[in-house]
């Protein structure tokens, strides 16, 4: 049990804390409510931009690592399609640092033309060498792009095209800054050796009087149903044909979320899943097959992924994966799986909390949420699960025309 507090300031910056007593370090993080999503299609991997721009310095700290590094502390950040997240980790004794840094970028960020043209540069060679460079490196833009149709969930993190980075207007970058980069889109999270009285008196200190602005978090238009299947045929000099099926799935927060992410772990998950005893063990068809949802707020997807031995065709892999599902969809799963999954779930959680920067992180994600309590509530809701609604919520998922298939054929130049 992790135990919490929690304090919204009058700008709307929501502040939790707990304490550790185990160590003199501490964890300050940041998480803004902003990512792809709330990009526009014609300015795709703004996000993940302004996350580089946000180290280029702000007006009472133009260089924001050497305070932090002569106060004993590191930082690091990263985007998702869902939001952005900054963290710190330095000796208690000087976690203002971390504080009056945080601050002043949320309000003073050097955002010269200067600045924004070497983070062009920079961000443009990462979608280079992630995209264009590397084996298979266009896959995720394959299947979400066929998946999506109107959702920004359509393009990944990174961008849809290297040429929206690298004509990304000043003005833009400015203006995405000044619509989410608020406190009222914020969650302050801090891990430590530190009372929590103190945490809030330092969070009214630095963040209280930043005014809060309309966040610009306005309606994303949502997802439609699929009704019918889709499929692409790519060919790409690679090793080994790969083939990706997703699977629409609720968001982050409906009931079955849950229940979606126990099916790609009895289907994937470990040694003694599904997808590992009868198709992988048994040698002559893959090299690498996996299962996992990607977890995002709104509607996202289940992930299957394979990678095919030489001489082996789709249609043989897609069979043995078809037989697989339709056991699980035919009521098959055991409840001795589902108890093997929950209980790893909940190791995993443990560990992830066991250092202050993914506690800290993990406690705003929640509050993000809605409610921070979820981190000390969800391993009972993952051993609620029955064999039967996880049968139900495979038929409603793994149908065929719910399903987006990307077949990546390997052609050796």
């Amino acid at each position: 049990m992790i135990d919490v507090s929690r304090h919204i300031l009058g700008n709307g910056l929501h502040v939790v804390h707990n304490r550790n007593t185990a160590t003199q370090m501490a964890a300050v993080n940041l998480l803004y409510r902003v990512g792809s999503r709330n990009e526009n299609p014609e300015h795709t991997g703004l996000a993940h931009l302004l996350e580089h721009l946000m180290f280029s310095g702000s007006l009472n700290a133009p260089n924001f690592d050497m305070p932090l590094q002569e106060a004993g502390g590191e930082n690091n950040a990263w985007t998702t399609n869902d939001i952005t997240n900054y963290y710190e980790v330095l000796p208690v004794t000087n976690i203002e640092t971390a504080f009056w840094l945080e601050a002043d970028r949320m309000c003073n960020l050097s955002l010269d033309e200067k600045s924004i043209s070497v983070q062009r540069s920079v961000v443009t060679e990462e979608f280079k060498q992630r995209v264009v460079n590397v084996p298979y490196g266009d896959l995720t833009h394959l299947w979400r792009s066929l998946s999506y149709k109107v959702h920004p969930y359509r393009w990944p993190v990174i961008g849809l095209k290297v040429n929206d980075i690298e004509r990304m207007p000043s003005e833009v970058v400015r203006d995405f800054y000044e619509r989410y980069y608020s406190p009222d889109n914020a969650v302050l999270s801090v891990v430590g050796n530190i009372d929590s009285d103190s945490v809030f008196r330092l969070a009214e200190k630095w963040f209280g009087n930043i005014p809060s602005r309309v966040s610009g978090n306005c309606r994303i238009k949502q997802e439609p149903k699929q009704d019918a299947y889709r499929e692409l045929h790519v060919r790409r000099n690679v090793p080994y044909d790969t083939i990706v099926r997703a699977y629409h799935i609720c968001g982050r927060l409906a009931a079955d979320y849950y229940v979606c992410d126990l099916l790609s772990d009895v289907l994937a998950n470990g040694r003694s899943s599904r997808f590992f005893r009868n198709i992988y063990s048994k040698g002559g068809l893959v090299s690498s097959i996996d299962a996992s949802i990607t977890g995002e707020l709104d509607a996202g997807v289940l992930l299957i992924k394979a990678q095919l031995l030489p001489g082996t065709d789709f249609n043989t892999v897609e069979k043995v994966i078809d037989y697989e599902l339709g056991k699980v969809i035919d009521g098959d799963v055991k409840v001795g799986e589902i108890e093997k999954n929950a209980n790893r779930y909940e190791s995993n959680a443990l560990f992830s909390n066991m250092n202050n920067d993914e506690r800290a992180a993990n406690l705003c994600y929640y509050e993000m949420l809605g409610d921070v309590d979820i981190i000390n509530e969800e391993p009972a809701v993952y051993r609620s699960a029955t064999p039967q609604r996880l049968a139900e919520v495979a038929g409603l998922v793994l149908k065929k025309d719910n399903c987006s298939t990307v077949y990546y054929e390997s052609v050796m130049l």
